[in-house]
């Protein structure tokens, strides 16, 4: 079954991972300031002044739901904010994933194309995340996420969380099993609902 596949998929991403993080030497830069190239310029790191309005935001995000008020906090300086102005992509199916992003502020709609028709799968607010798979690899996005107004986001990126799992290995190896039960969830879930929708146009078409 396709769930079963991306399961699997899932579960080996996973494992290499963690096998790439073992190998990276303890001797890298841990410099927070500094993002990927690409997206340096449009991304701002996460001001002292910041940490505690987003540490509330943070706090009941499922992902981080299972660490402690102290190693909450010890992680705030991982997330960078993003103004997204509306009908602005942040970003679309294909593109190599970089990072996993929460709304702090506004929306954001997530559409797959399926046999050429747009599917909205998801329409989430503040304190909702998506692109959790990029904190994986870099595998092309699977669906277009797009600001259906003026929205602000934090971000953080699979560089980041590889080095986290170095500096801070309880809490980031915290962070990867939350990841993985909830990217199986989120898998089962959308597979239904194409499932349902599948059925349904298939339905209308025999009618």
């Amino acid at each position: 079954m396709l769930l079963n596949y991306y399961y699997f998929q899932t579960v080996i991403k996973l494992a290499l991972l963690m096998t790439e993080i073992e190998m990276q030497s303890e001797s890298e830069s841990k410099s927070k300031s500094r993002v990927n190239t690409f997206w340096g310029n449009i991304f701002s790191s996460n001001k002292d002044g910041e940490d505690t309005s987003h540490f509330e935001l943070l706090k009941d995000v499922p992902l981080f739901s299972n660490l402690k008020r102290r190693e909450l906090k010890a992680i705030t300086n991982q997330f960078y904010k993003r103004k997204f102005e509306s009908g602005e992509h942040v970003f679309e199916t294909g593109q190599p994933g970089a990072a996993m992003f929460i709304v702090i502020e506004g929306e954001i709609s997530i559409i797959a194309k399926r046999n050429n028709k747009n599917i909205e799968l998801a329409k989430l607010g503040k304190g909702e995340f998506f692109g959790e798979l990029a904190l994986l690899d870099n595998s092309p996005r699977s669906a277009d996420a797009i600001a259906t107004r003026d929205t602000y986001a934090l971000a953080i990126f699979r560089e980041d969380l590889n080095k986290l799992m170095i500096t801070l290995p309880l809490i980031g190896g915290k962070i990867i099993k939350k990841l993985a039960i909830i990217i199986g969830m989120r898998l089962k879930a959308t597979n239904e609902m194409l499932s349902r929708k599948n059925e349904n146009s298939k339905e209308m078409v025999d009618d």
